[in-house]
């Protein structure tokens, strides 16, 4: 078998795309950071697009039947208290719920300026304290806004102590846990471990919102309009620090890389 990599699903699109007669010059003249900036941007607008038809939609009071149908869905018909699945499912949502709770997303951020701080990359610190603090307060202005009380078709599975709308655990882990996993790819020059951090980043994000609907803490479109906001807002902060050290204003990735191999 040959050892020659073959080129990825996304390689062979994009030259396919350069092969046609207009589209591949226009991509030509693009360099492939101008690319993937504009697949960022795009993806924010959409992120805020969808945030903004969500909190329309809930603002009309039209999610409500779907709303109400998700949440009873995870219940027993028998009775509301309690949720579908065995009682340690309950307490492993439990778990997952306080992976997007104020204390540890608090913790794991000091953790991580203080990292960048003794890496000597303190307005990368910086950066990272203004995304996450600047979402938390964003967060906060609108569950103020929207005032929406939180569900009351079944008991809450863990106190809760603000509005409904957006889900501030949805939103925050978007933000802490995006945020984080873009810093750390960038200091890698595999795709593959790219895509796991990306990847893992959003997996964490996804399990805390659907702990906080399996609990009975937030209607499902809180966290659908969390992740939403979360993760352009992320974004935004990601695209903010791309453009910021391009200008030499940010300290830029490590030039750490492979081990080099001893010499024959």
């Amino acid at each position: 078998m040959s050892d020659i990599p073959q080129p990825s699903l996304l390689q062979r699109g994009l030259r396919r795309l350069e092969a046609l007669p207009v589209v591949g010059p226009l991509l030509a003249s693009v360099s492939s950071m101008e690319r993937a900036t504009l697949a960022v941007v795009g993806f924010i607008a959409l992120a805020f697009y969808f945030f903004i038809a969500v909190a329309d939609e809930v603002l009309e009071g039209e999610t409500g039947r779907l709303d109400r149908d998700i949440l009873l869905s995870l219940r027993n018909p028998a009775d509301a208290s309690d949720p579908l699945g065995p009682p340690w499912l309950e307490e492993t949502m439990r778990d997952f719920t306080a992976l997007g709770g104020t204390g540890v997303l608090t913790l794991l951020t000091l953790l991580v300026l203080a990292f960048l701080t003794m890496t000597r990359k303190r307005h990368a610190a910086l950066l990272v304290a203004f995304s996450v603090a600047g979402g938390t307060l964003l967060s906060q202005i609108l569950k103020w806004g929207f005032d929406r009380p939180r569900p009351d078709l079944v008991p809450h599975g863990m106190s809760v102590y603000s509005q409904s709308f957006p889900s501030g655990h949805a939103m925050l882990s978007a933000v802490v846990y995006l945020t984080l996993g873009a810093l750390l790819a960038r200091t890698q020059a595999r795709t593959g471990v790219k895509v796991f951090l990306l990847a893992s980043a959003a997996i964490l994000t996804v399990i805390v919102g659907i702990s906080r609907i399996y609990l009975g803490v937030h209607w499902p479109t809180d966290v659908l309009g969390g992740w939403a906001l979360g993760a352009a807002w992320a974004c935004s902060c990601w695209l903010l620090m791309l453009w910021l050290q391009r200008k030499g204003e940010v300290e830029g990735e490590s030039n750490g890389s492979a081990p080099r191999a001893p010499p024959k």
